[in-house]
């Protein structure tokens, strides 16, 4: 019997097999989708023993540790502290100065490459005498006269490149972690932080090829943009820059001229968003979404801030207004009237600038600035290790910021396909990205003119976003009747493992027929039953459960998951404009009360004992 029912099954085959195959089709329906569908969370700005400074400020882990703790492994710190992260980062970059790579390890070593150099046996012999402050001075006063000690010798600096690839290499795991190559060029005209990290898309083959630019070669920024060129062009490989978040520019950063002194012009401002299409905006030296003097009917806008000066002098009235991003975003709208292109046309992320090879960016695990700011008992270096001011004001003006200020920050977010250095990058070029101030929380924003309250319950979201609107980074075409106005679709989710959600803002700029700019913030959504006004904003605070003594906080106010539907009531499609998405988490405690609390420490006079840790999206443009 059996033997007759194999034969009707083969026979039954051999006749429906055939039709089915002639009638299939793909299946899942999702099988061809392509857009990016998961938010991978990392650092782009981390310094270990290579940086020079890193190294005479007592850090003694190289790349292979940096890599190993973002990657969740514990790792001791250079002052001897076991530490590890709460979840593994996603993707990363170390990012070391160019400007001597390599010089403090090699020293510190008797490496013929140091030794063999007459300035370098100094600052060898300084450094393993214990005199750091000297061996720190020694090489500072060759930085500020950009006089490289080691000038036409690229032997030292190439080993080190060599072995910093060669650690990203190790490192990276396409689908699991990427790690990118790159490092930062420390351009600093005057003691202005005008620093920019360098990543690249590419592996060793092409990487392995070239030299990282410095400050040495040249402090312009249009000479980094021409290296960066002159890569692509020589390697087929592709590069981006990021530049810092300017509050330590003195109005370098946006200003309304080149550096070399020259009105911004077409040529100027397209190669510049080429090779700059992210901003860093939140790290530990301060937050750079924008400044209470520059957005006074904004109750948020003092968050992190550091607006005393550069690195070498005090800052000068007006100097702000060149300073902040979203002063900038402002001024591009204007640049874009008058030359057709916005040269401030950047997306948001954030990163640690740590120089201790660690990047923790939460309250209640940071390991500071640099080395000798690391959590240990007794460090009286951990609140009043002075981080800008060391150098004195030509008029004798006090700009010093102490350790206690730092900010613990950030993290930059994108949108991604896949956990791979093209896939990321490729989201970082089309600036679907977010910045962070250290957490980890969700953000999603799309904006279109059709949308409507009922699709943000769309259960295929991120596909009906993408297929009817455009993702954070993106443009919005002019406005196809004078009736419309642009609608955003916003979600928010809160860090598994940290605070509630308190509020979405969208925040808006403008720019009148008359070529003034405007902003306006809009509270979207709000947690806990609270009501927003006719005037688009929440008056009644969210609360705050930060109990200083216990260095805790509560979940039981806030929300988890907070969403809103916008449409702009103030629209007028003949004004160019961008919208950005700022999410606010609840209170919680500041790093410096965690400190308190596990050192038993006093805390410093003049900080806050809670903040409330925040994401900026970046912006979606209309232009008419």
């Amino acid at each position: 019997m059996f033997s007759r029912i194999f034969k009707y099954l083969a026979i039954s085959a051999l006749i429906y097999v055939p039709a089915l195959a002639g009638n299939a089709q793909d299946y899942p329906p999702f099988i061809n989708d392509s857009h990016p569908n998961r938010v991978f969370f990392g650092d782009t700005h981390v310094h270990t023993k290579y940086s020079v400074d890193a190294g005479l400020f007592v850090n003694d882990l190289g790349p292979d540790a940096a890599y190993r703790f973002a990657k969740g492994e514990v790792v001791s710190s250079s002052s001897g502290v076991k530490t590890r992260l709460r979840r593994p980062l996603d993707f990363f970059l170390v990012a070391d100065h160019a400007e001597n790579l390599g010089l403090t390890p090699m020293a510190l070593a008797k490496d013929p490459l140091v030794m063999n150099n007459d300035w370098g046996k100094q600052f060898a012999d300084l450094l393993l005498g214990g005199d750091l402050a000297g061996a720190y001075e020694l090489w500072g006063a060759r930085i500020t006269e950009s006089e490289d000690p080691f000038a036409g010798d690229q032997a030292m600096p190439r080993a080190a490149w060599h072995e910093i690839v060669d650690a990203a290499e190790a490192a990276n795991q396409p689908g699991v972690f990427t790690a990118f190559i790159g490092f930062e060029w420390t351009s600093a005209p005057g003691g202005s932080n005008l620093h920019r990290n360098v990543l690249f898309r590419d592996s060793e083959d092409r990487t392995k090829q070239i030299l990282p630019y410095s400050a040495y070669d040249s402090e312009d920024p249009e000479d980094l943009w021409q290296y960066m060129s002159d890569y692509e062009e020589s390697t087929g490989g592709r590069v981006i820059a990021i530049a810092h978040n300017g509050n330590l520019s003195n109005g370098l950063m946006f200003d309304d001229k080149t550096l070399s002194g020259e009105p911004l012009d077409k040529d100027y401002v397209l190669r510049r968003i080429k090779a700059e299409p992210l901003y860093e905006v939140t790290q530990m030296k301060g937050d750079g979404e924008t400044h209470p003097l520059l957005s006074p009917t904004d109750e948020f806008a003092d968050f992190g801030t550091w607006d005393k000066g550069s690195f070498s002098s005090a800052k000068e009235p007006g100097m702000i207004n060149h300073e902040y991003a979203r002063e900038a975003y402002k001024h591009g709208l204007q640049y874009r009237s008058a030359l057709g292109v916005n040269p401030f046309k950047l997306g948001l992320i954030g990163s640690t600038d740590t120089h201790t090879s660690l990047a923790t960016s939460t309250e209640d695990n940071f390991f500071g600035k640099a080395g000798l700011g690391e959590p240990t008992k007794g460090n009286e270096m951990r609140f009043n290790q002075m981080v800008t001011g060391f150098l004195p004001d030509p008029q004798g003006r006090e700009y010093a910021i102490l350790h206690q200020s730092s900010l613990a920050s950030g993290l930059a977010a994108v949108w991604a396909e896949e956990n791979t250095r093209e896939a990321i990058f490729d989201a970082m070029e089309r600036k679907e990205v977010y910045a962070t101030s250290g957490t980890r929380l969700t953000v999603r924003v799309f904006a279109g003119w059709d949308f409507q309250s009922d699709d943000l319950h769309h259960p295929d979201f991120a596909r009906y976003g993408y297929q009817n609107g455009v993702p954070m980074g993106g443009d919005l075409k002019r406005a196809k009747q004078s009736s419309d106005a642009p609608r955003l679709l916003v979600k928010a989710a809160k860090d598994p493992d940290w605070a509630n959600l308190d509020r979405i803002q969208v925040v808006k700029g403008w720019v009148d027929k008359r070529g003034h700019t405007h902003e306006r913030i809009y509270d979207v959504a709000v947690s806990d039953g609270r009501e927003i006004n006719d005037n688009g904003r929440c008056e009644v605070s969210v609360g705050n459960t930060v109990d200083v003594d216990s260095a805790s906080f509560s979940n039981s106010i806030g929300d988890a998951v907070l969403e809103a539907y916008w449409q702009d009531p103030d629209f007028d499609r003949e004004q160019q404009a961008f919208y950005y998405v700022r999410v606010l988490e609840i209170p919680t405690p500041n790093w410096t009360v965690y400190d308190a609390k596990l050192l038993d420490v006093s805390l410093p006079e003049g900080e806050p004992t809670s903040i409330q840790d925040r994401a900026y999206t970046s912006q979606i443009w209309y232009m008419p």
